[in-house]
């Protein structure tokens, strides 16, 4: 096969080579051999894409978070709370086979085993979502204890959703720069 075989690709650099009849792809992603079996590829496109799928499911946990601080915003004693996101993203990376799964939300994470007073119970714990949450520290704290301050929750919560915006459109974008790679 040669390089016209896979088409150009917008802001790509698609580079194909051959290797003892084994056809080799390469975008700015990720390179896959052609000729290797399916689960080999996806263990690939799997690792190529774990960062992204971290930071997206961090983001969107991160995103439940500060739209609870909004919700009780008129709550009394409600202390907002949020988490530390680069930590929380280097402890999914660092811990591949414990990191953020898909989909998980509120409830999900290590937690505290509860104590079963029956056999009859089910086993349960009590969790603190997928990343520790710590209390904000208020800038003015108002008279019936309640820490939320709207600014500050506004202007993060839409900085979280740029960045979310802004993972999945890279994902996106390299999902279409594979696909044309790999399109007959």
């Amino acid at each position: 096969m040669d390089a016209a075989f896979f088409p150009a690709l917008p802001g790509a650099l698609p580079r194909v080579f051959t290797t003892h009849g084994t056809v080799y792809a390469f975008t700015t992603v990720v390179a896959i051999s052609l000729a290797q079996p399916q689960s080999t590829v996806m263990n690939k496109l799997d690792s190529a894409f774990f960062f992204q799928q971290q930071a997206l499911n961090l983001r969107a946990y991160r995103q439940e978070v500060l739209a609870s601080n909004i919700a009780n915003n008129d709550t009394p004693n409600y202390k907002a709370r949020d988490f530390d996101f680069a930590a929380a993203l280097k402890q999914a990376v660092t811990g591949r086979g414990e990191g953020v799964s898909a989909g998980a939300g509120v409830g999900a994470g290590s937690g505290l085993d509860l104590a079963r007073t029956s056999e009859g119970h089910l086993p349960g714990s009590l969790t603190t979502g997928i990343a520790p949450l710590a209390y904000r520290q208020p800038v003015q704290p108002s008279v019936d204890g309640n820490t939320v301050d709207m600014d500050v929750e506004r202007a993060a919560f839409s900085e979280n959703a740029v960045q979310y915006q802004s993972g999945v459109t890279f994902i996106t974008h390299h999902l279409r720069i594979l696909q044309a790679a790999l399109a007959p």
